[in-house]
């Protein structure tokens, strides 16, 4: 519970909530930093008090799974209830939100790209695996399938249909009979879709393949079908390589690409030193890739965050300063699992 009033001098009374409860208060010394309480009860129950002094009263609840939860409720409805009489007129705002499952076997909390938790419906571990290169995990949501999740970041999941055909141009190109560059992708999706319409070569390039092409064409088939299969089709071939050397060999024998599809990774949301190296990766992926890029041709890639401005403008200065002058349009996208609007780019040679 968060509650905010307009003076501390009931904190007294408060106590009194605790001890109708058996619960054991003890107090912490804050050096007048407001009121600090623990106090323990039945079950193992532990309740933290935080009188802070402009006014916001936090209670913290922690309990065990095995305690009982209309127990707990009857606890917690008394305690707003009694707040509500003791500091009659005087709160601004209560709050109570949901219980945080701590040291559950499933992780079910997951961050946006902009730093807001959100709490997905996460119900078991299907696949987990480390490569060279990141961690590697499949989990179950009842409400967007299985998701593949790499060093922490929701990737793709089952749901998320919008963010394949959001990166390969929402439905408005046209991919028969075209030579495709696929960069990232291990989850098979864009390859699946592209596969679709004919082209006359899809070039995927994935460097840790075979660990998410594990996963994915048993737990994500939803999503790339049976694509993942066979490393080479009648239209595609897959390579587990690096893209860069690949990209400069291409460079380097003249090779064009009619459509560059980039699903490496997102912008960074900041130019901090940790994320220097992954602008100068974006940097050389780009000036590379628009070197095989035909003159008529596009270059798809995701951005971030529609909330990360900052960040997708300095990405846009980057556009700026490659060897060959580019235009861009980008376009705002929901993607399911993503739980926000995510931005994806388009851009092709001036």
């Amino acid at each position: 519970l968060a509650v905010l009033f307009d003076s501390a001098s009931t904190v007294p009374d408060l106590l009194s909530i605790f001890h109708e409860q058996e619960m054991t208060e003890t107090v912490h010394e804050t050096n007048g930093h407001g009121y600090l309480a623990t106090f323990v009860g039945k079950n193992g129950r532990f309740v933290i008090l935080r009188v802070h002094s402009h006014g916001l009263v936090t209670i913290d609840l922690q309990c065990y799974e095995e305690d009982n939860i209309s127990q707990l409720d009857n606890l917690l409805n008394a305690l707003e209830t009694k707040l509500k009489a003791l500091l009659n007129g005087n709160i601004t705002r209560i709050k109570r939100l949901p219980a945080l499952i701590r040291g559950a076997k499933v992780d079910r909390y997951w961050p946006t790209a902009d730093g807001r938790l959100i709490e997905y419906d996460i119900d078991g571990v299907v696949y987990e695996e480390d490569s060279a290169y990141q961690n590697i995990k499949i989990l179950h949501s009842q409400q967007f399938g299985n998701i593949l999740v790499l060093n922490g970041d929701v990737n793709l999941a089952e749901s998320d249909l919008a963010y394949t055909q959001a990166i390969m141009g929402s439905g408005k190109e046209d991919y028969a009979g075209k030579e495709v560059l696929i960069l990232g992708g291990g989850d098979g999706g864009i390859l699946a879709e592209v596969v679709k319409q004919k082209p006359k070569m899809i070039t995927m390039v994935e460097i840790s393949f075979i660990k998410v092409i594990d996963g994915c064409k048993m737990h994500m088939r939803k999503t790339c079908g049976d694509i993942l299969d066979n490393l080479k089709g009648d239209c595609y071939q897959i390579l587990v390589e690096d893209c860069v050397p690949v990209l400069k060999k291409y460079v380097k024998e003249g090779r064009m690409f009619d459509y560059i599809i980039n699903d490496l990774t997102a912008v960074p949301i900041s130019t901090e030193p940790e994320e220097d190296s992954t602008w100068e990766f974006l940097r050389l992926i780009l000036d590379l890739s628009i070197k095989v890029l035909h003159p008529s041709g596009k270059y798809f890639t995701q951005g971030n965050s529609v909330n990360l401005s900052e960040a997708l403008t300095l990405y846009e200065e980057q556009l700026g300063k490659l060897s060959c002058p580019v235009d861009f349009s980008k376009e705002v996208v929901c993607v399911p699992s993503y739980l926000e609007l995510w931005v994806f780019y388009t851009i092709w040679k001036k």
